[in-house]
């Protein structure tokens, strides 16, 4: 792209590809920016290119059809030098400047070289999606206990199945396609324990009803869950994993309605890989900074607040997708385009038509964050979940601290994440509290949502990149990649 952006996108899964896709539409020069080696984000995940065939996955997958349509149209892009495509780029802030704002990245794709990059434009829209929100149990850091979203990257990048029998549990919908996936392709899966009853979902019928699509989906995994003889065994949860090299066994129980395991009930069940998952946490580390304002939603977590045009509190910047809410890759789709056209709006752009199918955006992101917030109070983090913990339990596994550590901090007065992170050093590892964050949370500030510490740096960096911020090439470099990503 030779000539400056109107627009920097940073994630390319389904909302920041909506978004790019639209604003490209309405005639914007747009910089869209991913870690990955490929569009289509986690949801959209694939094997490398040379390996699709050899590993097919297709059956993983929801709406190809609309994810290649927006290949062609990011392709379509590239190809009259309009959008400007960085790949393997991993954004590490975002700061507002003038004129506008600045996202500096990591040019990765030499890796362990790094190369600092800053692009630059008037308006910024995020759409960096979410991570698995994870609550420890005992034997949780055991070589083969995984998240269920660990699992579900290993099949869709690479056919890869983590064990040959695998349990899962958590709760929320995200198990079934795990499980159908896994057993799919032969292996085991001896126990899908859900922690919330279906009845749940009977105290919010409407959201269901007004989208078929859900329940539909829903149905035919569990045609290939009963096919298979795949139990999946409600108000019921992992309460630990049991190992010496590796896990070898989890032990279930049944959950009274607070979580609490109910006596008599705990079973032990053998297996050779775990899967484990508490629904998503946004990923809102270049939001916070930026000063955006956060709001609470209903299950549990702080998320980005936008007007019914997805802009954020601060003028020019714009969120899509799970960081505005857990919601699904259908709703961020709908959130990245009518983001985009807000983006057109207010840059005095061509417009997108108001009218007929550019209304839809607008009624399916209110269809659909309705169904997002019915499935949150349906499949709640169980309120005594911390009973299953024992003092020796490590929460923060980065920093080796234990259940007690922070039961202690507590007791001492820290009433939030932050004070226990300077009382125990819980969240100052490696992954900087993505991991153990919410659990810390939960276990000291029940009742409040969850919200991240703000990071000036929100992804690990070298020191030599950030020796060569002066130097950084500008947007507008050829970075010669190919279209292999889109197809």
């Amino acid at each position: 792209m030779s000539e400056p952006a109107d627009l920097v996108v940073v994630g390319a899964g389904p909302a920041g590809m909506a978004a790019a896709v639209t604003a490209l539409a309405g005639g914007l020069r747009v910089a869209l920016v991913d870690s990955g080696t490929a569009v289509g984000g986690q949801y959209w995940r694939h094997p490398p290119e040379h390996a699709r065939t050899a590993v097919p996955t297709e059956d993983l997958h929801h709406g190809l059809r609309r994810y290649r349509a927006l290949c062609a149209a990011l392709s379509a892009g590239r190809a009259d030098g309009r959008l400007d495509l960085r790949l393997e780029h991993h954004a590490w802030s975002a700061v507002r400047e003038d004129d506008g704002f600045a996202v500096h990245a990591v040019d990765r794709r030499a890796a362990p070289q790094e190369t600092a990059v800053v692009l630059r434009a008037p308006r910024l829209l995020v759409a960096t999606g979410a991570y698995d929100r994870q609550l420890p149990f005992p034997g949780w850091d055991l070589p083969g206990v995984l998240t269920i979203g660990g699992l579900q990257a290993l099949l869709k990048g690479g056919g890869v199945a983590a064990g040959s029998r695998v349990a899962l549990g958590g709760t929320g919908p995200f198990l079934l396609p795990v499980a159908a996936g896994l057993a799919a392709r032969g292996v085991e899966v001896v126990t899908v324990c859900e922690a919330a009853h279906p009845g749940a979902w009977l105290r919010h019928p409407g959201p269901l009803l007004r989208n078929p699509g859900k329940w539909a989906e829903g149905a035919g995994y569990a045609a290939t869950l009963a096919r298979h003889r795949v139990r999946v065994r409600p108000r019921t949860a992992i309460v630990a994993a049991e190992g010496r090299e590796r896990v070898t066994s989890v032990r279930i129980a049944s959950l009274a309605p607070d979580g609490s395991p109910r006596p008599g009930t705990e079973r032990r069940v053998e297996a050779d890989a775990v899967g484990v998952g508490w629904g998503f946490a946004p990923q809102l580390d270049l939001l916070v900074p930026l000063g955006c304002s956060l709001t609470d939603s209903a299950d549990g977590n702080a998320v980005v607040a936008v007007d019914g045009g997805q802009r954020t509190t601060v003028p020019g910047v714009y969120a899509a997708g799970e960081t505005c809410g857990i919601g699904g890759a259908a709703l961020a789709v709908h959130e990245g385009r009518l983001a985009a056209r807000s983006v057109l709006a207010d840059s005095r752009a061509t417009p997108v038509p108001a009218g007929g199918r550019g209304a839809a955006p607008l009624s399916a992101v209110a269809r659909q964050r309705a169904f997002a917030r019915a499935m949150a109070l349906a499949h709640p983090i169980p309120p005594a979940w911390s009973s299953w913990l024992t003092d020796t339990t490590v929460v923060c596994r980065c920093e080796e601290v234990t259940a007690g550590a922070i039961r202690a901090a507590r007791a001492d007065g820290a009433h939030d994440h932050r004070q226990v992170k300077q009382l125990t050093r819980a969240g100052m590892g490696w992954c900087q509290g993505r991991m153990c964050g919410p659990a810390v949370h939960c276990l000291t500030a029940r009742g409040r949502a969850y919200e991240p510490a703000e990071r000036l740096v929100a992804t690990p960096v070298t020191l030599g990149a950030l020796a060569d911020l002066d130097e950084a090439p500008p947007a507008s470099a050829d970075h010669g990649e190919t279209d292999k990503e889109c197809s």
